[in-house]
This record gives C-alpha cells, structure tokens and sequence, in this order.
C-alpha cells in the first residue's frame, strides 16, 4: 500500500473523470457508429466492482482504481465493451437463456458473462482500440470466433481454462443478475425502455448507414435491430415447444440435472430425462413472385428460428424452393445461404425433399407469398406457414378458376409476416 511523507497509508484514488471521459471520447472517435450508445451511459462511481460494469439501465459503474492503473488507450476499448453488452441485449438473452435451460446460480451467471464476452471480444479490438489486459477472447478458451453467446455456452464449463477470469463481473448488463451494488430500477439517471431502445435505433441505424465500417457481427446485429418482432414467431414458438413434448423427443438421460425422484431414494442420484431440441427445416419460396426484400426477410427470420431452438444452428437446415426443391442448406450464417430459384412455385416439392432427409425434421416452417400448390395430405410433422403478404394474391393466382385458390391446407399454423398479428387468414 502507497504511504505519504508521514507513513500513514494513502488515501485509495478518487474517479478520475478527466481521464475516463477522455478514453471514452478516444472510443467515439475509433467507433463513431456508438457514440451514441456511448454518451448515453450514466457513469456511477463503485469501489465494489473490480474493472467497469454495466446494469440493465444503461448505467456504467466505474472503479477508481481501475481507471488510475489502467492506459486510456485500454480504458477505450472497455468502453466499447461494456455498451456493446447493452446493445446486444445480453441481460435479456441471459433471463431466456436461464429460463429455457435451467440454469441457475451465480455459476451459470459467470458461465453466460464469459460466452457474452466471447461474442463481443473477437472482433471489438484493432483499428484504433487496444485489446485490455485479461479480456476474454474465443481463443483463449479454444472455441471458434463468429459465434453468439447461446452458442459458445453450450460448448464449455468452468475449469482450468476459465479460472484467470473468475473475477470477471460486467454486471447485470451482461448476465441479467442484479448486483447489490446496483443502483436498481429505482436508481438515479437510469434510462427508460423507450430510451433504451431509441439509442439502439440511432446505432444500427448508423451502421447500416456506413455498413463498410463496422465489422460483420455489428452489421448482422443492425439489421435485426430494424427487424420488428413478428407476432409469428410466438406460434412458431409454441409449435416448436409442441413438437419438442412429442413422443419420442425426450428419449435421452442426463445427470446434468439430477430428477426430482432422487429425493426419495436416498443415497442415489437418479439421472433425468433430457428433451431434445426439435430439428426444423425452413423451406423458403424463391419464386419470381417473392421480391428481394422479403427474401432477405426470409434470411433474418431464419436467425430467429435458430434463436427459438436455443441456438443450435446444426438443427436448421434451409431449403430454397420455386418448381423444384434445390440445395439444402446446413444453417452456419443466414447471411451465407444461396436463395436459388426465380421461375414457378410448387411448394409440394419443397415438402417432399425435406421430409426425405434424415433425420426427418420435427417441424417444417415454410416462408411464401402463398400462390403456390400444397401437398394433399397432412405431413407427419408440425408445419408453420409464415406469409409474406399481398392484398392481391387469390386474383392474381388465377381469376378464370375461382375454385383454384392456393390458401394454404387446414393443418398448417399461419400467419402473415410483418403483420401485428398472427392467426389463421
């Protein structure tokens, strides 16, 4: 411990306000497409936190000492760190997450501040910022880069490549746990949901305005951001939730979640039965119908899906269809996928090629314009039909045969895409 003159121990450092706004204006300068992101956080002096944090509020607490050792030029890079956490709704994914898993404990707390570090970390650094001392990277941890938080949490626990970082806490902002030393919703110059979600308005807007700037993770992040949540989604949900209840799909034992029956055998630990993820295939019409806006819809509804299977993107596959079923594709990046196709639409082929593979899918999503046949019985999977919308489609189908309408068949769930609600049309 530092003394003064006289021997006794120095006082600990005050917040040094100048040199902690100065890294953050470095940061604006370095990211100019989060200085509004940036200067939205409130700053909230804590000796209780070991580095920078955030809570779900969009305030920023600071400790002093960290500010004092640490370079401005790393200083910056925190910055954009802890708001990317913000941003990127890590809180929020982090409750779901918990919820749909079952994961409890400050642990598994720690576990989904790591992968969310690992999700912003790979590509933040370089080009005007300077990568902290610590920072948890994919590769210090041997997972791939590209990835988002629900993905790299499936692929490691703590151990012995994790114990440098187990003083790592970004707060609340980054897990969804609140801190005692939060503020709470309560706290003084916290933003309101409206707030909040008008300072991610004007971020991916400027992305999307300058998209050469920002890298790949940060582009993908902006078009989501602009993609309103779809009431569709909800039933896809629920039939996905459905299918995964089904027989057949809980057929797999773990004791990574000891049953509840252990209770009454003492002494042993009884292993539970493990659901598994319901594999769905999208099938996407590529017909001439179908504009290229609501093709690159198609692509962004299919990061949703993968989202609703908790990530597990090697349970998605994406099949483009106009006369014929074309190439299925394993989902790696939305971005990535060919949508081949532009003639007719016969969708009954689509169908059949996906219920061929094996394994067979547990539910098929078909995104249309609907004017398209449909097969004459009933697949033996859950189906979900997400139509882009035309207020002309039964006319222009063809209006010398009345009788020859393609509404999509009774069995299927359907709603209309980018509409505010869902239900059977």
């Amino acid at each position: 411990m530092r003394s003064d003159v006289q021997g006794s121990p120095a006082a600990p450092p005050t917040l040094d306000l100048g040199k902690l706004f100065a890294a953050r204006l470095q940061a604006a300068r370095a990211r100019p497409y989060l200085a509004t992101a940036l200067f939205a956080l409130a700053t909230v002096e804590s000796r209780r936190v070991p580095t920078m944090a955030v809570d779900r509020h969009w305030r920023c607490y600071v400790s002093p000492a960290f500010v004092d050792r640490t370079p401005v030029e790393e200083l910056a890079g925190v910055w954009v760190h802890e708001v990317s956490h913000l941003l990127r709704d890590h809180h929020g994914r982090s409750d779901r997450v918990a919820r749909e898993r079952g994961l409890t404990g400050p642990g598994e707390r720690l576990r989904m501040n790591i992968a969310a570090d690992c999700e912003i970390n790979d590509d933040v650094f370089g080009d005007g910022l300077v990568r902290p001392e610590g920072a948890v990277t994919p590769e210090s941890l041997g997972l791939p880069e590209g990835e988002l938080m629900e993905d790299y949490l499936r692929q490691f626990r703590l151990g012995p490549r994790t114990q440098g970082v187990v003083w790592l806490d970004c707060g609340s902002g980054a897990d969804g746990l609140e801190r005692e030393w939060e503020l709470g919703p309560d706290g003084a110059h916290g933003l309101s949901e409206q707030e909040r979600d008008a300072v991610r308005f004007r971020v991916a807007q400027g992305i999307k305005g300058r998209p050469g700037h920002a890298p790949r993770g940060w582009r993908r992040w902006a078009e989501e951001a602009f993609h309103p949540p779809q009431a569709w989604r909800e039933l896809l949900g629920a039939a996905i939730r459905s299918a995964a209840s089904g027989a057949g799909a809980g057929d797999d034992y773990t004791y990574g979640r000891p049953s509840r029956r252990s209770a009454g055998v003492p002494g042993a630990v009884l292993p539970s039965l493990r659901r598994t993820p319901p594999r769905v295939s999208v099938v996407i019409d590529t017909s001439g119908s179908v504009s290229d806006t609501e093709l690159g819809s198609a692509l962004l509804e299919v990061a949703a899906i993968s989202r609703a299977v908790g990530g597990r993107r090697d349970l998605v596959t994406v099949l483009p269809c106009d006369a014929a079923a074309h190439v299925v594709h394993p989902l790696c990046r939305a971005e990535g996928i060919p949508l081949v196709g532009g003639g007719g639409t016969d969708l009954r082929k689509g169908f059949a090629k996906a219920l061929r593979a094996r394994p067979r899918p547990d539910v098929i999503v078909v995104l249309t314009d609907g004017q398209t046949r449909w097969p004459a019985t009933r697949p033996p999977c859950r189906t979900v039909v997400g139509l882009f919308p035309r207020h002309d489609a039964v006319r222009s189908w063809d209006e010398e045969d009345p009788d020859d309408v393609p509404r999509p068949p009774a069995w299927a769930r359907v709603v209309a895409i980018g509409s505010g609600h869902g239900g059977r049309i």
